[in-house]
């Protein structure tokens, strides 16, 4: 496999920040790269410099000869007029193609990417379409290497499907190969569509991580990498501390020390202080949303609710009950009525039918997508700190708005800076910061992850999971969706409202997006999540039966989580009888779980027929 383009000793600075030093790799022909680091470690200027459009400090780039390099930048803003045919009729025509090499560029790539009229007006597209139309604008100057920068931020989940499947099916072209680079934070985008992965970071030795294989595979290296590191600074601890005594001894001892062994020991110094140092980069974002604890049983219960906009039904008769530790994950296309679910929850619309009962005193807290709850006029300062002073409250102690702000990676010198000059993943974490100043029953979270760096989005991940209420979840991070979420709420957008396990189930509302959404109801897929009380078309003891499911599973949920608990007391631990019994039990608890919900799916199809 041959060399695309040779890195050696790359460097980038702005200004006096430095990006990155001295980096030195190489991209092979047929790899699919995955380039990921936290915000601000230069992805993006590394990205342009691989494109021929900034050049780097020091160091240079090999290219193979008559190499083609493509590049799509995270934002295109198209001007009024131009069709889809006329804007990748002007890319191909800025290559050294034959006329009839250009003619068919411009009609395969059309055929590739599917538009339904290339006569269309660039500016008329949605936003999912008009990421297409950039795309074909690359990829019609048939490139050797695509690079692409961000490709998933802000799109759908509709569009990331349609995104990975698309570059699976360019990268296994058997006629011609294609290799690409992206930028990306979308963990399983990363997982589906990568043949390796590399992470731009300050805090390894050579300034990145790369590792051959999917995502799974990086984490495996990068890991191993983690444990190298701590053992390389414990060592180095423990010789220095060997040399210190050595050079501590007596007077008669001093006469004998070489200029060679105390030269050696403050390269050591050196060498362990550059490796505590690259160690200590791995702050993480302290995020910690805090539960009321309340002991009421529902939350919020909604009933035949059903939302409509003159003739189009959003989503009708949908029961949805919220209970401590339920985590609903919300689904569907642009339009479907997800956002204005998550309104009608939260009081701010009313549902068209259908009755919502909310706990008394309940607490929602809700994180806004459009970041609307940002005031872009305000210093960084003020953002954080709502009341005007110089710190903040958080879980009943006094916190200085300069430690909460480092608690969410900020430097202090940011605090005069307006909101406005930071970044989107900047804001995001103004947001989050003031959420967890709130105390919530529910957390309503439309699109968090937009903007996030990987770190941030696993402390985020984490910090959710955690959280003793319930949570209903927007995002279009699958791995996150799947692993925070119970069950998923899947809308259709043409009245359907269907419950399923986990986002597999329902991914075939995205894949046949192209057919008629007034399918017949027998072909509507069956809800696979938390049951709901219902009671059509079945025998009184079953109606009986699935009435009681829902006390019963929650009963047994409740249980193994207290096993769990239990089973983490040191009292208990060393208890090694007990643990066994505890052990036991939660294997029952868990078989327990599984009967039920094979009798709640087992009553369901009979009422459905």
């Amino acid at each position: 496999m041959g060399i695309l383009i040779n890195c050696q000793s790359i460097t980038k600075s702005y200004a006096s920040r430095p990006l990155f030093r001295e980096l030195s790799f190489a991209i092979e022909d047929g790899e699919q790269l995955g380039l990921i680091g936290p915000n601000g470690a230069g992805k993006s200027t590394l990205l342009k410099i691989l494109a021929g459009l900034t050049e780097p400090d020091a160091g240079s780039l090999a290219t193979r000869k008559n190499l083609r390099v493509a590049y799509l930048a995270q934002h295109k803003i198209y001007e009024p007029g131009p069709t889809i045919l006329e804007l990748v009729t002007k890319e191909a025509q800025s290559q050294a193609f034959e006329d009839h090499e250009r003619a068919a560029a411009i009609d395969s790539t059309l055929a590739l990417i599917g538009f339904p009229d290339k006569n269309a007006q660039a500016t008329k597209l949605s936003g999912g379409w008009q990421k297409r139309l950039a795309l074909a604008c690359e990829l019609v100057k048939k490139p050797d290497l695509l690079l692409l920068d961000e490709p998933t931020n802000h799109l759908d989940l509709e569009g990331v499907l349609w995104l990975e499947a698309f570059l699976k099916k360019i990268a296994s072209q058997k006629q011609r190969t294609m290799s690409f680079v992206l930028i990306s934070h979308d963990r399983a985008f990363l997982e589906g569509v990568c043949s390796s992965v590399m992470e731009l970071n300050p805090r390894f030795p050579q300034g990145f991580i790369k590792s051959k294989g999917n995502y799974t595979a990086y984490l495996l290296a990068k890991q191993e990498m983690e444990a190298q590191q701590a053992h390389l600074e414990a060592a180095l601890a423990s010789q220095m501390r060997r040399e210190m005594e050595w050079l501590s001894r007596g007077a008669r001892a001093r006469q004998t020390k070489s200029k060679h062994r105390i030269e050696g020991a403050g390269k050591l110094m050196e060498e362990l202080a550059e490796v505590k140092q690259r160690n200590a980069m791995a702050s993480k974002m302290g995020v910690e949303f805090e539960a009321t604890n309340r002991k009421t049983k529902e939350l919020l219960s909604a009933k035949d609710v059903s939302k409509s906009f003159g003739d189009r039904v959003l989503f009708k008769d949908l029961d949805l009950v919220l209970r401590q530790r339920v985590r609903v994950g919300l689904v569907g296309r642009n339009g479907s009525g997800k956002t204005t679910l998550l309104k009608i929850l939260l009081g701010q619309e009313n549902a068209t039918t259908g009755t919502l009962k909310r706990a008394d005193g309940l607490k929602m807290v809700w994180f806004d997508q459009n970041r609307n709850q940002v005031d872009q006029s305000q210093t960084l300062k003020q953002a954080l700190c709502q009341q005007g002073e110089d710190s903040v409250v958080y879980q009943g102690r006094s916190i200085h708005v300069a430690t909460w702000a480092k608690r969410f990676l900020f430097d202090t010198q940011q605090l005069a800076m307006p909101v406005s000059y930071l970044s989107g993943g900047e804001q995001a974490r103004i947001l989050i910061a003031n959420l967890m100043l709130q105390p919530a029953d529910i957390l309503i979270l439309d699109e968090p992850t937009n903007d996030l760096d990987i770190p941030s989005l696993e402390v985020l991940q984490e910090s959710l999971e955690e959280f003793a209420g319930a949570i209903v979840l927007v995002t279009h991070d699958r791995m996150m969706l799947d692993t925070v979420s119970n069950c998923i709420l899947a809308l259709d957008g043409a009245g359907g409202a269907d419950f399923f396990a986990d986002f597999d189930q329902c991914r075939h509302i995205f894949e046949k997006s192209d057919k008629s959404s007034d399918s017949k109801e027998t072909d509507q897929p069956k809800p696979k999540g938390k049951p709901q009380r219902s009671s059509n078309s079945l025998s009184g003891s079953q109606k009986k039966d699935l009435a009681l499911l829902p006390d019963k599973i929650e009963a047994a949920e409740a249980r193994l989580e207290a096993i769990g608990k239990e089973m983490q007391d040191p009292k208990v631990t060393s208890n090694f009888v007990r643990l066994q019994e505890l052990a036991n039990e939660e294997e029952q608890q868990k078989k327990l779980l599984e009967s039920l919900f094979e009798r709640w799916q087992e009553l369901e199809s009979i009422q459905q027929g």
